[in-house]
C-alpha cells in the first residue's frame, strides 16, 4: 500500500471496490485536470476514484507539486481516505467523506495556481451544499491557468447564474517564480439548480483589465492601449477600462478583455506579462484572443467550457450552451464526468461554433 494521507479501516479498499471509478490519466488532456476533474466529482457522487498513468504524455510524468496541492486540499477538507500522494507518483487512491472543515489556510508553494485549485474546490463544496471559507497562497497570475481577472470577471458570474455564491478579494498578486500571491475566498451552498440555456449573443461592448506589480503603471497603460488599438481596428466597441498597481512579492502583469453581463454572455481573453514580451505585445494577444470568441458571437468562450461541466452534470435537465471550439480539455471533462455521474451528452457542429448539450442530474451529496 502506497502513502496515505488519511487512514481509517474502515474505509478499506476491500469496503468500496464495487464502486470505485478507474480513470486512466493518460486519456484525453492528459495533464492535470483529469485529476482535478476527478476528484471533485469523486466527492459529489461519494464513488471513490483512483487515477492512473497521472501526466504519463507528459515530459516530467506524475504528480507535480501543483497537482498534489489539489489532492492535499480536498483531502483536508473531506477527510479522505489517499494513497500515493506524493511528489512523482502516477497513481493515486482517493475516498471521499462528509465535509469536516469550513475554513482552510493552504499554501499552494511558489507560484502554483490558485485558480486551477479553486476549479476543484468551489464545485466540490458548493454543489454538495456546503461552504467553506479559504485563504490560500500561490500564483494568481501564471501561465497555463486563467488569470485571477479573468476567473473573478468571466468565471465566477457564471457560477453565480447557475446557483453558486463565491466571494473573493485578492490580498496580494502572485507571479512566477516566487508566488507569494494571497487570495480570500468564501464559498456558499448552491441556491438553485436550474438547467443552463444560452445560444447566440448580440455584440456589446467590451471592457479591459491591466493590472502590473512593482513595475511602472505606464506598462500597464500600455498593454491596455494596445488591446484598446486591436479591438477598435476590428471595429469592437471598448467600454470600461481599468488600470491597477498592486501588491506582489514580485515583479509581473496581467491583462484581461472580457465581455460579461451575467444572464447571457460570458467570453473573454487573458494574457500574462513576461520579461522577454514587450507591453504592446501582451495586450494584442489578450485582445486577439478575446475577439477570437466576441467574432463567433458565441455566450461561452472555449475556456469556460469545460470549467462548466462538473456544475452542468450535476444540474438536473438538460443544459445547453454555444461555444467557439471543442478543446481537449472540454472533451476529457466531458468523459471523465460521464464516468462518475453517467451523464449524457452531444457536441454538435454549427455555422459558428459548437453545441454543447449536457443531460445532467442531482447527485445524492447535492442539496
Amino acid at each position: 500500500m502506497g502513502c496515505c494521507l488519511y487512514s481509517d479501516s474502515r474505509y478499506s479498499a476491500d469496503v468500496v471496490e464495487e464502486e470505485r471509478v478507474i480513470v486512466d490519466g493518460a486519456r484525453g488532456e492528459g495533464g492535470g485536470q483529469i485529476l482535478r476533474t476527478s476528484i471533485a466529482l469523486s466527492i459529489l457522487s461519494r464513488k471513490p476514484v483512483e487515477v492512473i498513468n497521472i501526466r504519463a504524455k507528459r515530459s516530467n510524468p506524475g504528480l507535480r507539486a501543483q497537482h498534489l496541492s489539489a489532492v492535499k486540499a480536498l483531502a483536508a477538507v473531506f477527510n479522505a481516505y489517499v494513497e500515493d500522494a506524493v511528489l512523482g507518483s502516477k497513481r493515486i487512491y482517493f475516498i471521499p467523506r462528509e465535509q469536516k472543515i469550513t475554513s482552510l489556510d493552504f499554501d499552494i508553494g511558489t507560484a502554483g495556481s490558485i485558480t486551477l485549485l479553486l476549479q476543484a474546490i468551489i464545485p466540490a463544496v458548493s454543489l454538495g451544499g456546503g461552504s467553506i471559507d479559504v485563504k490560500l497562497i500561490g500564483g494568481t497570475d501564471v501561465s497555463g491557468s486563467p488569470t485571477m481577472d479573468y476567473f473573478r470577471n468571466i468565471v465566477l458570474p457564471a457560477y453565480r447564474l447557475l446557483g453558486v455564491e463565491v466571494e473573493l478579494e485578492v490580498l496580494r498578486r502572485g507571479y512566477y517564480p516566487k508566488g507569494g500571491g494571497i487570495v480570500k475566498v468564501s464559498v456558499k451552498p448552491r441556491k438553485t439548480s436550474t438547467p443552463l440555456r444560452l445560444g447566440k449573443t448580440p455584440a456589446g461592448a467590451s471592457s479591459i483589465l491591466s493590472v502590473c506589480s512593482n513595475l511602472p503603471r505606464s506598462v500597464a497603460e500600455r498593454q491596455a492601449s494596445s488591446a484598446k488599438h486591436y479591438l477598435e481596428s476590428r471595429s469592437i466597441h471598448v467600454g470600461n477600462i481599468e488600470i491597477r498597481q498592486e501588491e506582489a512579492v514580485s515583479p509581473g502583469t496581467a491583462i484581461t478583455v472580457f465581455q460579461v453581463d451575467g444572464k447571457s454572455i460570458f467570453i473573454g481573453g487573458d494574457n500574462i506579462g513576461r520579461r522577454d514580451l514587450p507591453a504592446e505585445k501582451v495586450g494584442r494577444e489578450a485582445a486577439a484572443r478575446f475577439t477570437d470568441e466576441y467574432s463567433l458571437g458565441v455566450p461561452v468562450d472555449r475556456h469556460l467550457s469545460d470549467m462548466l461541466v462538473p456544475m452542468l452534470v450535476c444540474t438536473e435537465g438538460e443544459s445547453q450552451f454555444l461555444t467557439s471550439e471543442v478543446t481537449g480539455h472540454l472533451e476529457t471533462n466531458l468523459r471523465v464526468a460521464r464516468m462518475f455521474t453517467s451523464c449524457g451528452y452531444e457536441l454538435a457542429r454549427e455555422e459558428r461554433g459548437v453545441m454543447v448539450r449536457i443531460s445532467g442530474k442531482r447527485l445524492r451529496s447535492n442539496t
